[in-house]
C-alpha cells in the first residue's frame, strides 16, 4: 500500500518550482548526454547501474546506484539500454509497478523485430506505464545544445498521464514534443531514423535516369557523330560542354514535373466534379516530393550557371576565339555587328538571370526556417504564381536559345534534335494545360469544386 501510495503522489503534477527526480538506467553515451541536459534543466539525476562507482565520464551532479535503489527514488525512469540487455529488469518487475518506463531505444533495420522494443518492453513489465520517446534525438544534438540538429522528439504512449509527463521533460529540455498516440506507434517512431531521406528517393532516381538517358543522347550526337562523319575528335566535350548542356536541361524538366501533378489534380477534380475522391497513389506521392523536385532541380541551374561562368577561360573558347580573330586579319574583313543576333543573344542571357533569380527564391521559401515565418497565402503566392513565372522565364530562356535552330535541317543529327528541344515538351505542355485551365469557364467550377461542390453528390438533403 505504501509503495503504490508513493508512485501516485511521484505521478501526481508537480506544483512546486522544484522537479521531480528522473532515474536512468544506462550510462552509455545518450544516457549521459541526456543525464547532463536533464541536470543543466535542474532536474536531479539518479543513474542505476550494475557498477555504484563514480566516473570521471558521469555527468557532475548525477548519483549513480544499483539498479534497485535508483528505481526507487524517481516515478520516471529512463531505459537507455539496447533491447537485448532489457531481461535484467524482470527482477524489478514489483519495484518498477505504476511507474513511467521511457524507452529510447532504436534498431539496427527497419521492423528488425515482430514487435516494437516499447511493446516488447510493456511485456516484460506489464505494470509499468511505457512511453516510448526520445530516439529520434542524438547525443551529439543533446550536447551541442540541441541547436544544430531536430528538436522534434516523437512520443507516444498508451497512458495520457504518463505520456504528459514525458512531454513536460521533452519541454523542458528545449525540445518540442509530438504526440504520436498510443503505443502502437513506437514501431513507426522506432523506423523514422533509420529511413534514409524516403522523400527523396524518387526524386534522385528520377533525376540519375534523365541524366544518363540525355548523357549517352548529347554523347552520341556531340562526340560519335562528329568522330563518324567528320573524323573530329571531341571527346573532351565529356568534361564540361555535355554537363553544361545535361545540367539546364533536367534543371527545366524537374522544375516542370513539379507542376505538372498539380495540372493532373485539376483535370481530374473536373473530370469527376468533386474533391472528395482520393487521387491515384502514385499522383499522392508524386505530389508529396515535389518540394524534393524542385530542390533538386535548383541544384542543376546552379551547376549550369557554374559550368557557364568557366566557359570563357576553357582552352577549347580560347583557341575558338583566337582562330576567328586570326582569319578576320588574314582576310582583311570584319564581321558587321548583327543587332538580330545581338538582342537574341542579350534576351537569352537576361531570361536565364531572372529565371534563375526567381528559382532561388523558390529554393529559400521551401526552407522551414523562411515558410514558418509567411502565411499560407504568401507562401502559395510565391510557390505556385512566382512558381509558374519562373517556368515561363526558363522555357523562354530556352526557346531564345534554340531561335531559328528548330527549323534548320543541320541540327538533326542521325535525325536526333538537339537534346534542349527534347527538354521543352513537359514544360510547355504543363503552361499550356495551366492556361487553358485559367479561363473562366474551366476556373469557376474547379474553384467550387475545390470549396466543396459536388457535381453528382453522393448524399441529398
Amino acid at each position: 500500500m505504501d509503495k503504490n501510495s508513493s508512485n501516485i503522489m511521484a505521478l501526481a503534477p508537480n506544483t512546486s518550482n522544484k522537479r521531480e527526480t528522473v532515474c536512468i538506467f544506462g550510462t552509455g553515451d545518450f544516457g549521459r548526454a541526456l543525464g547532463h541536459k536533464m541536470i543543466q534543466s535542474g532536474y536531479p539525476v539518479v543513474f542505476g547501474s550494475r557498477s555504484t562507482q563514480i566516473s570521471s565520464l558521469i555527468p557532475k551532479g548525477a548519483e549513480v546506484l544499483s539498479h534497485t535503489e535508483a528505481a526507487q527514488k524517481a516515478a520516471i525512469i529512463i531505459i537507455a539500454i539496447q533491447r537485448q540487455h532489457y531481461n535484467f529488469l524482470m527482477p524489478l518487475t514489483e519495484i518498477l509497478h505504476g511507474k513511467v518506463l521511457v524507452d529510447v531505444s532504436n534498431n539496427l533495420k527497419i521492423n528488425e523485430h515482430p514487435e516494437s522494443n516499447a511493446e516488447y518492453l510493456a511485456q516484460l513489465v506489464p505494470g509499468a506505464k511505457v512511453v516510448k520517446a526520445f530516439n529520434t534525438v542524438s547525443a551529439w544534438a543533446l550536447q551541442s545544445g540541441t541547436l544544430d540538429a531536430s528538436r522534434q522528439v516523437f512520443v507516444c504512449g498508451d497512458d495520457m498521464e504518463a505520456k504528459q509527463m514525458v512531454m513536460n521533460i521533452v519541454r523542458a529540455l528545449g525540445l518540442t514534443p509530438l504526440d504520436q498516440g498510443s503505443l502502437l506507434a513506437a514501431q513507426e517512431i522506432e523506423n523514422y531514423p533509420l529511413r534514409l531521406f524516403p522523400m527523396w528517393k524518387f526524386p534522385v532516381l528520377l533525376s540519375f535516369g534523365l541524366a544518363s538517358f540525355f548523357f549517352f543522347y548529347c554523347l552520341i550526337r556531340n562526340v560519335i557523330y562528329p568522330y563518324v562523319y567528320e573524323n573530329k575528335d571531341f571527346s573532351f566535350f565529356i568534361a564540361i560542354s555535355i554537363p553544361n548542356r545535361i545540367c539546364p536541361i533536367l534543371a527545366l524538366i524537374l522544375l516542370a514535373l513539379v507542376y505538372l501533378p498539380g495540372v493532373l489534380a485539376a483535370i481530374i477534380q473536373l473530370y469527376r466534379g468533386t474533391k472528395y475522391h482520393r487521387f491515384p497513389d502514385w499522383l499522392d506521392k508524386w505530389m508529396l516530393c515535389r518540394k524534393q523536385l524542385g530542390l533538386v532541380a535548383l541544384a542543376f541551374a546552379s551547376l549550369h550557371v557554374l559550368y557557364t561562368l568557366v566557359i570563357p577561360i576553357r582552352y577549347f573558347v580560347r583557341w575558338r576565339t583566337s582562330s576567328q580573330i586570326i582569319s578576320q586579319v588574314l582576310n582583311n574583313k570584319t564581321e558587321p555587328l548583327d543587332t538580330t543576333n545581338a538582342w537574341l543573344s542579350d534576351s537569352y542571357v537576361a531570361l536565364g538571370i531572372l529565371g534563375f533569380f526567381l528559382f532561388v527564391l523558390l529554393g529559400i521559401t521551401s526552407l522551414p526556417s523562411v515558410s514558418n515565418n509567411v502565411n499560407w497565402r504568401e507562401f502559395r503566392f510565391v510557390q505556385s504564381k512566382l512558381g509558374y513565372l519562373t517556368l515561363i522565364l526558363c522555357t523562354a530562356h530556352t526557346l531564345v536559345y534554340g531561335g531559328k535552330r528548330f527549323l534548320s535541317p543541320s541540327s538533326y543529327r542521325w535525325y536526333l534534335p538537339n537534346a534542349y528541344m527534347l527538354s521543352l515538351i513537359i514544360p510547355c505542355m504543363v503552361l499550356i494545360v495551366k492556361f487553358v485551365l485559367i479561363f473562366p469557364c474551366l476556373d469557376k467550377p474547379l474553384t467550387r469544386i475545390r470549396q466543396g461542390w459536388e457535381r453528382n453528390p453522393q448524399y441529398s438533403e
